[in-house]
């Protein structure tokens, strides 16, 4: 055998050959054992995005029909190629009917900074209470324009599944699920904002089946956005939710419906399809987010600058199955916490793991850490452990409070849902009822305690109205008042009459 054939075998052997793992790759460790990048890194994001597409087609993915309303670059954001790759589809093309938000509608008309703010303030204006193309021409304006793409939301928001794709402009082909691109849930408020507006108009001008399209389209929206694989997305498709809920609380008053119209209403938001748990985030998304975090750190990557031949020496010599055993650890113990049904339990054993985490880095800031380094028997294990628990107890106590965001979520459906019960029950009596209690079981099969606190919700009817609350996260009665109000509370309630808009 020549010299020139042997060289290029040993070519193809070696391109071969896979890379070595640079982390310790195993399932309660790195959580997923591929794909490896050339380096040896797991490429989080291509693992993510793997399970996160799984069995979802580009006609069955709303999000398909979202960039095609949105078109390439929503707000003058872009995404790389790989992102719509991923979704199956070709890039939209850069000329076309795309939604136009209310920057977009104020860099378009040229309107002047004063003008613009006032502007904005009507969009919010339109997404509260019926109004007319009289009061707010500019809003009507804005929603002329947007009548194609709205459509092709609302076709959107029927479809069954969401996928996301979560892609960064990577450098060093290194992955980074913090650093991915999410301009599609960025824009989720403004179509929110759109659809309430046009269904409140559109409630104003008597096309109640219409509006109400509008409003479902904009629930379904939210819902669709919460599928994300993160929890910032999650938080976008629970603020969509909100902006729906409070706006169908203002279709709601205006209109004069029969019982028989208003229980068929709530047929349909009982029927909406269900949110996914905030553990089902954690347990994927945020997990995987933490660990690519955590490699990141281990690869040097984690700032601005490569790590000198020093530095990569000493990233080395460290031990890091200690650190991503500890990490995965705690995410398993938050995910069970999570996934108890009784709120009561869930809270406890969500703060006992917290406090736990607490404890752990107090210890570490408490003792002198080049101290323990030196009597360490195995420094390079000591540091690694030191690493885990550092990150995990950072990472841990914002997922608790992203739970409590979909609680709240939760408790406003319930909300919408008694407000519905409320006016039908009101209709057949010419009264609201003395209790909640009777709106059982006619109106509903049970009503629904206060989540947070597991007793009965406040309810005060009065002779034209009623106001009922639950007590929030803190559990503690604020007398109604929510986080816009001053003093400040948290408790989640609905008034009627509507109260009157802050100036």
């Amino acid at each position: 055998m020549n010299a020139a054939l042997l060289s290029s075998l040993v070519l193809v052997c070696a391109a071969d050959e896979p890379p070595v793992p640079k982390v310790p790759v195993a399932k309660d460790t790195t959580f997923v054992t591929g794909p490896l990048d050339k380096n040896g890194y797991i490429d989080y994001e291509a693992a993510l995005n793997d399970r996160l597409g799984a069995g979802i087609t580009p006609d069955k993915n709303a999000n398909v029909l979202i960039w095609k309303a949105l078109g390439p670059k929503p707000d003058d954001g872009s995404m790389p190629p790989e992102y719509f790759r991923r979704l199956g589809i070709v890039e939209p093309p850069k000329a076309g009917d795309y939604f136009v938000s209310g920057r977009g509608y104020a860099r378009r008309t040229k309107l002047s900074d004063e003008d613009a703010r006032a502007f904005y303030d009507q969009q919010a204006r339109a997404a509260s209470r019926a109004w007319s193309a009289k009061e707010l021409p500019r809003v009507a304006e804005w929603l002329e324009l947007n009548e194609k793409p709205l459509a092709v939301v609302i076709e959107a928001t029927r479809r069954p599944a969401y996928f996301n794709p979560l892609v960064s402009n990577r450098k060093d082909d290194i992955s980074s699920i913090m650093g991915c691109l999410i301009p599609s849930t960025q824009s989720g408020r403004a179509l929110a904002q759109a659809l309430v507006a046009r269904a409140l108009l559109r409630t104003h001008e008597g096309k109640l089946d219409a509006a109400w399209a509008d409003l479902i389209a904009c629930h379904r929206l939210g819902l669709h956005l919460m599928h994300g694989a993160t929890f910032i997305e999650s938080l976008v498709g629970i603020s969509v939710r909100a902006i729906a809920a409070n706006a169908t609380l203002a279709y709601l008053e205006h209109t004069d419906l029969s019982s028989q119209q208003l229980l068929a209403k709530l047929k349909e938001l009982r029927d909406l399809p269900a949110a996914p748990p905030a553990a089902d985030v954690v347990d994927l998304g945020e997990r995987l987010n933490a660990l690519d975090v955590l490699q990141m750190v281990r690869s040097g990557k984690d700032g601005p600058d490569h790590p000198t031949p020093e530095e990569a020496q000493a990233l080395d010599m460290i031990e890091w199955e200690p650190a991503f055993r500890k990490m995965n650890a705690a995410f398993d113990q938050m995910v069970a916490a999570m996934r108890l049904t009784d709120r009561a339990a869930r809270e406890k054993q969500l703060n006992a793991v917290g406090t736990d985490l607490d404890e752990v880095a107090r210890k570490n800031r408490d003792l002198n850490i080049l101290q323990k380094w030196a009597r360490a028997n195995n420094p390079g294990k000591f540091v690694g452990k030191e690493i885990g628990d550092v990150l995990s107890a950072l990472v841990m106590p914002g997922l608790q409070k992203c739970q409590w965001s979909f609680d709240r979520a939760t408790q406003t459906d319930r909300n919408l849902q008694l407000a519905f019960a409320l006016a039908a029950y009101r209709k057949d009596t010419g009264r609201y009822p003395a209790k909640l209690a009777d709106l059982a079981p006619k109106y509903m099969a049970a009503v629904p305690d206060d989540l947070f606190t597991g007793k009965p919700l406040t309810y005060q009817p009065a002779e034209k109205g009623y106001f009922f609350y639950s007590m929030g996260e803190n559990g503690k009665d604020d007398g109604g008042r929510g986080r816009d109000d001053e003093p400040r509370g948290d408790d989640l309630g609905v008034r009627v009459p509507l109260p009157a808009l802050k100036p």
